[in-house]
């Protein structure tokens, strides 16, 4: 190549070339990279003609994140003690989760399950839950998605109560805090779970942060196929706003109460 463009272009116009190279899709070429922004430069136009929302939206981050902390701080004391009493352990499970971007950071949750544990257990049930080859059917036996398996014998006493209340994600508010969540977002998740995205399933990742609720914790949970859950962020990613924001999260406390979908 470098030879038939020596043929026609001169040495100034030769060494006025820079050529990269970009792989796409970046799954399966370097699973621990982040997105190749080169590859999305609509995103980059997206944010920019939405930076006063964006603003707003991190804004109610900060706020909303500060005040779940002293509200909830009681719960934080009370939860910890009934974990350590209950389990040997440390009280908060630590956790790589996928953000935006595919940037990897440390998801916080209290402990629901005993310590060593095996996760291929569970790394398992999500590759078929993704797949669609969840014995044909779902955590509840009737074609519902749930990233929880149900009945789990892996799971402490005190930790069927915080999963059912979702409690256990109340430490979320300090991923928030430090921007790597949003209250509002999509689920995020582990690496692993990337391994069996189709290439449309990314776009989830891509181009909103993760949040501790979202449209699928309200209007879908496990009543819902994996398709049918990232077609939902999809939705909300379409058609964000802060107004949808605030409406999601006044319809959360209701869905948390009722503990539906919950396991």
């Amino acid at each position: 190549m470098d030879n038939h463009l020596c043929q026609v272009l001169d040495r100034g116009q030769m060494s006025g070339i820079d050529i990269s190279c970009h792989i796409f899709p970046e799954e399966g070429v370097e699973q621990k990279a982040e997105a190749d922004m080169e590859l999305y430069p609509d995103l980059e136009k997206r944010d920019d003609s939405k930076r006063l929302a964006l603003f707003l939206k991190r804004t109610t981050d900060i706020i909303g994140s500060l005040l779940g902390i002293l509200l909830f701080s009681p719960f934080f004391i009370i939860l910890s003690i009934l974990i350590k009493f209950t389990s040997e352990g440390p009280v908060f499970f630590r956790q790589e989760r996928v953000g935006r971007y595919g940037k990897k950071f440390t998801f916080l949750k209290f402990r629901s399950m005993y310590i060593n544990n095996d996760p291929a257990i569970h790394k398992e049930y999500t590759r078929k839950l993704i797949s669609g080859q969840q014995d044909g059917k779902g955590a509840d036996g009737k074609g519902n998605c749930s990233y929880k398996i149900k009945d789990d014998s892996r799971v402490t006493s005190i930790g069927k109560f915080l999963r059912k209340s979702s409690m256990d994600e109340l430490p979320q508010f300090f991923n928030v805090l430090k921007g790597e969540m949003s209250l509002v977002g999509p689920r995020p998740p582990i690496p692993y779970e990337l391994e069996a995205y189709d290439i449309w399933h990314r776009r989830r990742l891509l181009e909103i942060k993760p949040g501790i609720t979202g449209i699928w914790q309200v209007h879908g949970r496990s009543s819902t196929t994996f398709d049918e859950m990232v077609r939902m962020d999809i939705k909300y990613i379409r058609e964000w706003s802060v107004w949808m924001d605030i409406k999601l999260l006044l319809k959360t406390p209701w869905v948390v109460l009722t503990g539906k979908g919950a396991y």
